[in-house]
């Protein structure tokens, strides 16, 4: 057998793998935009559009003239309102294993959040961080609105 059969199967095998590892990492998926949003991943920043993937550690940014919706795995829904940031800094969903973790920092704007699984199967799991405190999720919707300090 040539070299190049043997290296063609392992080739395709670790592609396989990296687009598996890829589509694990994604937690969520922007479903609306409306004038300027954002996604940063790492250094980059993407223009959001519906059907943009977030991963872990992703910030969402809307611009002035701006808003995103965005549903997570568990159908959490955040809705970004204009001149907003995000940071998504923790997410498990594994319900069966009872790995369940959403933690999330608005550093300014508003955020109007809706519930998923997550919430439902375990309240004290879900976290948003705001810079002058903590909002643990016990309900299923709520608005916050955090104003830039000047």
């Amino acid at each position: 057998m040539r070299k190049l059969d043997c290296l063609l199967p392992a080739l395709m095998l670790a592609a396989a793998a990296q687009i598996c590892s890829a589509q694990e990492t994604v937690i969520g998926y922007v479903k609306t935009v409306v004038g300027d949003a954002t996604v940063l991943v790492g250094d980059k920043v993407l223009k959001a559009q519906a059907g943009t993937p977030v991963q872990l550690g992703n910030v969402l940014k809307t611009g002035k003239p701006g808003s995103m919706g965005v549903t997570f795995r568990d159908n959490t829904i955040m809705s970004l309102g204009p001149d907003t940031e995000i940071s998504v800094d923790e997410y498990l969903y594994a319900p069966a294993k009872g790995d369940l973790k959403l933690g999330a920092a608005i550093a300014k704007g508003s955020l109007n959040y809706v519930s998923g699984v997550i919430a439902k199967l375990k309240p004290e799991a879900v976290t948003i961080k705001t810079p002058t405190g903590t909002i643990g999720i016990r309900g299923t919707h709520f608005l916050a609105k955090v104003e830039a300090e000047q």
